[in-house]
């Protein structure tokens, strides 16, 4: 980041979101800066409004000349940035209306556990294996890269594995600790999220790590690279165990659709769909369906039956699955979740009422 007055206020702004216990910093012309909090969208009133020229240097600050000729061309980049190693953060710079914008995720350094995110115990076995296809979904800004994160660094903590991630950009950064791990940024590191995941076959990996599944083509080598012996890891946006499935599927030639189940039902470990909920004390808390796969679930997959797959993973709750609603019902039964905020979340309310009486 270049040295100046308007590269320095905007790590003030950066540093102050992150102190605030923000999720987001938004620049935007006309406005003063605004940072998300628990979902919640709040202006940081001390602060000037943002003029064209200021969001100019601002931007100037940031990016590097390579990266200011990729925003005029594209009209908006991707990329991530650290300060003084306390901080980092996945930035979108963009334009609206003719005008420059930008939105700061905040992602912390410490890669926190499965236990201090709150999520459910049964990802601690999805560590453990040496071969399969793991997928965590949610709308965006749930939690799914801190999610994957958190898996990923329990296998560099416990076996001495090569894992390759690729991301666009690389948003948490692991230390390696018994694992060997190869963080691959498209656009830096290789052209393309395809092109990365067809490579990252030839460099002996264990463990796969993909940002995100975008195309059938990046869908169909992370297949192929589960039936092949490695473990994989992804996400999609998406809202349910059976939507992913359906997604999956539907993204291809309907003269592909039965091969693609058949791959899917093999190499299908399980799917974690997450919502961050608000805590009645603040803050955030997961909310997670999961669906583990057994031999009925991969039945229905194959036989394209996938909406009964809802019925295994309401009777799979001693296999370690759980629905959505079950998820709420007990946040709100431990009281970290009001009712009405549970309904929100809830993709079938009267269900959800119905587990609370």
């Amino acid at each position: 980041m270049e040295e100046n007055k308007h590269s320095q206020k905007l790590v003030d702004l950066l540093f102050l979101a992150a102190k605030q216990g923000a999720s987001d910093l938004h620049l935007s012309i006309g406005k003063k800066p605004i940072i998300r909090i628990d979902g919640k969208l709040i202006i940081i009133n001390k602060e000037e409004i943002i003029t064209p020229e200021l969001m100019a240097d601002y931007i100037a600050a940031i990016l590097t000349d390579e990266q200011e000729e990729m925003l005029l061309h594209n009209k908006e980049i991707d990329f991530a940035f650290s300060l003084e190693d306390k901080i980092r953060f996945r930035s979108n710079i963009y334009f609206q209306r003719g005008y420059l914008a930008a939105a700061f995720r905040l992602i912390p350094m410490h890669i926190r556990t499965i236990e201090e995110l709150n999520l459910p115990p049964i990802l601690h076995s999805f560590t453990n294996y040496n071969q399969g296809l793991i997928l965590v979904v949610g709308p965006a800004g749930h939690g799914k890269t801190t999610t994957l994160a958190a898996m990923i660094d329990e296998i560099n903590h416990k076996r001495m594995d090569h894992i390759i991630t690729i991301e666009d950009p690389i948003e948490y950064t692991f230390v390696a600790d018994r694992a060997l791990i190869s963080q691959r940024e498209v656009g830096g590191d290789t052209l393309n999220f395809n092109n990365g995941l067809r490579a990252s076959l030839r460099q002996d990996p264990d463990v796969i790590m993909i940002g995100e599944m975008r195309d059938p083509e990046s869908i169909a080598i992370a297949l192929t690279a589960a039936e092949t012996g490695h473990l994989v890891f992804s996400t999609l946006h998406t809202n349910s165990a059976v939507q992913t499935i359906d997604r999956i599927i539907d993204s291809f030639p309907a003269t592909q659709q039965s091969q693609i189940r058949s791959q899917l039902s093999a190499v299908l470990v399980g799917i974690v769909s997450e919502r961050l909920v608000p805590r009645i004390q603040g803050g955030r808390i997961p909310a997670c369906e999961l669906l583990i796969m057994n031999t009925a679930a991969r039945s229905l997959i194959r036989e394209n039956k996938t909406y009964q797959i809802d019925l295994v993973v309401e009777t799979g709750l001693k296999e370690g699955m759980m629905t959505l609603n079950r998820a709420l019902s007990d946040l709100v039964r431990r009281r970290e979740i009001s009712m009405e905020t549970a309904e929100l979340y809830s993709l079938n309310p009267e269900e959800l009422r119905s587990l609370l009486i």
